[in-house]
């Protein structure tokens, strides 16, 4: 099956929810016109399409291999890899003094999710050079910008995030990786690293490694955490590529998806120790390695999003081509399952959770955009608050959505979803480690209750929840226009499940500290029901924008009939799991916790 990009979705949601005018308005914004966006956002929908896109199934049949230290990716990626560099794709949202297009985040997401849904295990390579382009942009040295940066950007070298190891897992105090000082400015690295996405590889001239390691006088703990800048080749002073240095890839993993991705195991310092330098601080090393994986969680946010995209379009045309039985009604003969009802809700199901974490996605990606270039500081204050309250509910929500998403795209196809020849299977295991790395569902939601909502006493959220009655409010002014039956019903769900999330939020920030364990035991329905209130107001915007172009005769009706339909049925199914979220959340803690261990 072939990939096609939801432009007309993506356009709809930049232009009527993000409000792309709006950051173009912005200083530094200013070649972020509607017209050069939609150029950009057709061109790379030309590219994943054409050239990306038909490498997702070779990836899943000749994986990534591994021999004596040296990977071979899957035939064509290299090649692919050179194109998406050539074209100027990798730099799209960085700065143009380094080389790149110097365009918003709010542009570089469509583009982000593109990349995504036409092949997930290829999209994983530049998603972690991105933010190493980020961390370096936030805390490294002049001399390190100026010698990195420029490569990062076009597509010469890549980008790794080096953090877990064998005994620590997700629990950073625990690594055990060394650097000691040479004096010179350099240090030498010691130590392994397990999960390395495109740690080693055959697409770029150089790799380099943003590695998690420890001084000899360090604290103990995150506290006595240090990055450092460790590449594959050495750089000379000239910008050109010395020996090699002393990493070496010991294994790839065989993995259960994404399996043209190569994850890998790499041992620094068996000959001498690995070169590097220090980016930011001594010790603070995990604040700067925050940036890079924010920067990736709402990354894989976006992922999730595409992936679930790819399974629906697999879906719906299966069940338009599948004859199978007559209809309900009493059709003459057999007829295509989507006329099935339960089909029909399945489909319905897909289409509009996909559009709302879209939605959700694109918005926030906006906000990052008022953040760094509003003249307001403010304003660049409060945006970033939002934004950072979301980072964990669009990494956590859209990837388990995704998870669902495809599950229900195997489902559709029947027997033959589980048979791998028919490719429904792919994005099911592709999309399932989405909830694991760069952070477990629990992860987020545990910074959801934590870092974002006890922090701040539950301000921030109480500030979206305020949104999100203002525009059920709108709902309610417009539910009795002509044509806005709708309106009232889906105002009835918003407004429920908005109070639903208040009264979570109140729950959280009155009780962590007398019941710690019972709070952060709802955290994941915290974070699920966040996602739901928050796609679902953005669905209710989308409905709001759809009926005012309607009414005014601007474009295709059919598709804005399409939103209105699709955001009434995200309010009846989705929204409408906001109470059930809220009483499992605040009185269903007793029974999680009552077992002894050795009851289970």
């Amino acid at each position: 099956m072939s990939y096609a990009a939801p432009l007309k979705d993506m356009l709809f949601v930049l232009n009527e929810l993000a409000d792309l005018p709006a950051v173009n308005a912005l200083p530094g914004c200013e070649d972020a016109t509607p017209e050069t966006v939609e150029a950009v956002l057709e061109e790379n929908a030309r590219f994943c399409e054409e050239v990306v896109a038909p490498l997702n199934r070779i990836g899943d049949e000749k994986p990534s291999t591994w021999k004596e230290g040296e990977v071979k990716t899957t035939p064509g990626f290299a090649e692919a890899f050179h194109a998406f560099a050539q074209a100027g794709w990798q730099g799209v949202q960085h700065p143009a003094e380094f080389g790149g297009q110097g365009l918003p985040k709010l542009v570089a997401t469509p583009c982000m999710e593109m990349l995504n849904a036409a092949n997930l295990s290829f999209a994983l390579c530049p998603l972690l050079t991105d933010g190493a382009i980020e961390a370096l942009m936030t805390a490294g040295s002049e001399e390190q910008k100026q010698r990195f940066l420029p490569n990062f950007v076009a597509g010469k070298w890549t980008g790794t995030m080096n953090l877990t190891e064998p005994q620590a897992g997700s629990d950073l105090a625990m690594v055990r990786s060394r650097a000691e000082p040479q004096g010179d400015g350099t240090y030498r690295i010691f130590g392994t690293k397990i999960f390395i996405t495109y740690g080693e590889h055959d697409m770029a001239e150089n790799i380099v490694h943003l590695v998690l390691a420890r001084l000899p006088d360090a604290p103990e703990g995150v506290k006595g955490i240090s990055l450092f800048l460790v590449p594959k080749y050495l750089v000379n002073a000239d910008g050109s590529l010395g020996a090699r240095n002393d990493v070496q890839c010991i294994s790839i993993e065989h993995k259960l998806g994404i399996k043209a991705s190569p994850t890998a195991m790499l041992q620094f310092g068996d000959r001498g120790g690995a070169i590097g330098t220090l980016v930011g601080q001594e010790n603070r090393g995990l604040e700067t390695m925050f940036v890079m994986m924010n920067a990736a969680r709402f990354a894989v946010g976006v992922q999730g999003i595409g992936v679930a995209e790819r399974a629906y379009q697999k879906a719906v045309q299966y069940a338009k081509e599948r004859v199978q039985s007559k209809d309900l009604e009493g059709s003459a003969t057999a007829v295509s399952i989507i006329h099935q009802p339960d089909v029909r809700r399945m489909l319905m199901s897909m289409k509009a959770q996909i559009e709302a974490a879209r939605a959700l996605a694109y918005v926030a990606a906006a906000k990052v955009d008022v953040a760094h270039h509003h003249p307001d500081a403010d304003v660049r204050a409060a945006n970033e608050a939002v934004y950072e309250y979301m980072v964990p509910i669009i990494k956590g929500w859209s990837t388990e959505m995704a998870i669902d998403v495809a599950s229900t795209g195997v489902q559709i196809h029947g027997g033959m979803g589980f048979i791998e020849e028919t490719g429904a299977a792919q994005f099911y295991r592709d999309a399932r480690i989405l909830t694991i790395y760069e952070g477990t569902t629990a992860i987020q939601a545990n910074d959801l209750v934590g870092r974002k909502t006890v922090r701040d006493g539950g301000a921030v959220a109480k500030e979206i929840v305020a949104d999100v009655m203002r525009t059920a409010n709108e709902l309610l002014e417009a539910s009795s226009q002509e044509g806005a039956a709708d309106f009232a019903a889906i105002h009835a769900q918003l407004t429920e499940a908005a109070q639903a999330l208040s009264d979570v939020a109140d729950y959280v920030v009155a009780n962590v500290q007398s019941d710690i364990k019972g709070v952060f035991a709802g955290s994941v329905p915290y974070l699920k029901l966040a996602g739901i209130v928050l796609g679902g107001w953005q669905m209710a915007r989308a409905a709001l924008a759809a009926h005012r172009k309607l009414v005014s005769g601007d474009g295709d009706a059919a598709f804005y009939r399409t939103k209105l339909t699709t955001a009434r049925f995200f309010a009846d199914h989705f929204l409408s799991q906001a109470d059930g979220y809220r009483s499992a959340i605040v009185g269903g803690n007793a029974g999680m916790l009552a077992l002894e261990e050795d009851q289970f």
